[in-house]
């Protein structure tokens, strides 16, 4: 049985307590993660702490020099890579390698800090006194990241953190770890001094070790809701910085004058790629006025073509589930919002797959005349499943997904301006798509909604990022001739 083990200090770290990791496509234990604790992130730090020393001092032509070269390694490796997420997320390979490139994006940012980074200066603010400004590294920092996008998200993290100076432990998920250890061994390739960049496996024990260590100084997560409540918190209480992005209920508005078969096509996507297990999905699709019934009628025959297998078989565009707990989760969601009066227009429930009968697949389901009270609105599912509610106009749906807790992201299907205008002004949402169905910014933007789906308020990569890693010094400097004789003023200085 492979043993995927923590990589601390430039080289795997063994531990004793371990989990299983499964191959979702045939529900087989295909391997075992090491799953550390308290010790494990102490030594991390250690070793993090020490590198910091020396890496904080480095040139930005060294960092963005391993930067460039990971990068490179990163193209020349995608395909394995992405073969490794799709063996432990499910997802197809074509998927993997999708999220490949776009946290490649976040590295490509990162190659580009030297300019970003560059301070500010004022010249003769007073007599003889210039002002100048930059902005310097925190030490040892962590990301926590969740099973969904095992290689995309810690990239959205640790290239930006790296690059500004500062060293890195990652606690990636415990059912596909395999791709932060491979990250590792890339980094180190492309000359990343040991210790910069370090892996420690496990559950809540490494998290709570995380938190709560005195030598990290700042902490970024991605995953639900609750947690990242609970992560800000006890983060915060010991003195970290935090960004904290939590759970989403993504809708997709369609206006009756949008092009049925281009928005079907698109929520389609949005709603069961990566079997919805993201947090961009759209999870409801709001059908206003005239629209929705021809909506519901193509989103139907969408659903029903989506090809649902193996992640590594050619043609599959959905693969399963990333657990048995996951898919009986989504399959009892289903149920519920029939029990609950919606109508299961498509139903996925009980799908095998032959040669994979014990994997954990499930189909797309499409649920119509899906109300706000009912748990399939309510809860984030995290699965395939869209509900499609119906609003009389523009402004109703508006203030529905106002009404909701989260803000993630949303997009809205028209052919009108002053619809688009009307709603990415009027929506309490952080990122919004206009005929753009997961409308994720790209990395030099910052990613982040509002309300429940970001606790705090910073975001991650882009501008946010470089804030978030980095801490600003501004240096008021006098430099006075030998001979001047000064006299000592005990007013309070002015720029005069």
């Amino acid at each position: 049985m492979k043993t995927i083990q923590h990589w601390i200090d430039g080289s795997a770290v063994p531990g004793t307590d371990t989990a299983p990791v499964f191959d979702p496509a045939t529900g087989r234990q295909q391997a075992q993660v090491v799953l550390g604790g308290s010790t494990d992130v102490d030594t991390a730090v250690t070793a993090a702490s020490r590198a910091f020393e020396t890496w904080s001092e480095s040139s930005l032509t060294q960092r963005t020099q391993v930067m460039f070269a990971f990068r490179q390694l990163l193209v020349e490796h995608e395909e394995e890579l992405g073969r490794i997420i799709s063996a432990e997320h499910g997802k197809t390979v074509d998927d993997a390698r999708g999220e490949i490139t776009r946290g490649r994006e976040v590295v490509e940012f990162a190659c580009g800090l030297g300019d970003v980074l560059k301070g500010s200066f004022s010249d003769q603010v007073s007599r003889g006194i210039d002002v100048h400004n930059f902005r310097q590294p925190l030490g040892v920092v962590s990301g926590i990241t969740p099973f969904n996008f095992p290689a995309m998200v810690p990239l959205w993290m640790h290239p930006i953190a790296i690059a500004t100076g500062n060293t890195f432990i990652l606690k990636p998920s415990e059912r596909d770890p395999s791709a932060a250890n491979f990250v590792a061994e890339l980094y180190q390739k492309a000359g990343l001094p040991d210790g910069v960049f370090n892996v420690v496996h496990g559950g809540k024990d490494a998290v709570d070790a995380i938190l709560t260590h005195p030598g990290i100084e700042a902490v970024s997560f991605v995953g639900s809701t609750p947690i990242a409540k609970y992560v800000h918190e006890q983060a915060t209480a010991h003195g970290k910085r935090v960004q904290a992005l939590g759970g989403a209920k993504n809708h997709a508005v369609v206006l009756p004058d949008a092009d049925l078969e281009f928005a079907a096509n698109h929520i389609t996507a949005g709603a069961y790629g990566s079997a919805g297990e993201r947090c961009m999905a759209l999870s409801v699709a709001v059908a206003v006025g005239e629209a929705a019934d021809g909506l519901v009628e193509v989103l139907e025959r969408k659903a029903r073509e989506v090809k649902v297998g193996p992640g590594d078989a050619p043609g599959t565009e959905m693969g399963p589930l990333v657990t048995r707990a996951a898919q009986e989760r989504v399959e009892n969601a289903v149920g519920i919002a029939a029990a609950q009066g919606a109508t299961v227009l498509v139903d996925g429930r009980g799908l095998k797959i032959d040669g994979h009968e014990e994997g954990f697949f499930t189909g797309p389901s499409l649920i119509d005349h899906v109300t706000v009270e009912m748990d399939a609105y309510q809860e984030e599912l995290f699965g395939p499943v869209l509900a499609i509610v119906r609003a009389d106009t523009l402004d109703e749906a508006i203030d529905l997904i106002n009404a909701n807790p989260y803000g993630n992201g949303t997009a809205l299907f028209t052919a009108s301006g002053e619809a688009a205008r009307r709603f990415q002004r009027g929506v309490k949402v952080g990122m919004i798509g206009i005929n753009v169905p997961v409308p994720v910014p790209m990395s030099y933007y910052s990613f982040g909604g509002w309300k429940d789906s970001l606790i705090g308020d910073s975001p991650v990569h882009g501008p946010d990022g470089i804030r978030f890693y980095t801490r600003p010094k501004v240096v008021t400097t006098r430099w006075p001739q030998r001979a001047q004789q000064a006299t000592v003023g005990f007013d309070f200085p002015t720029s005069s």
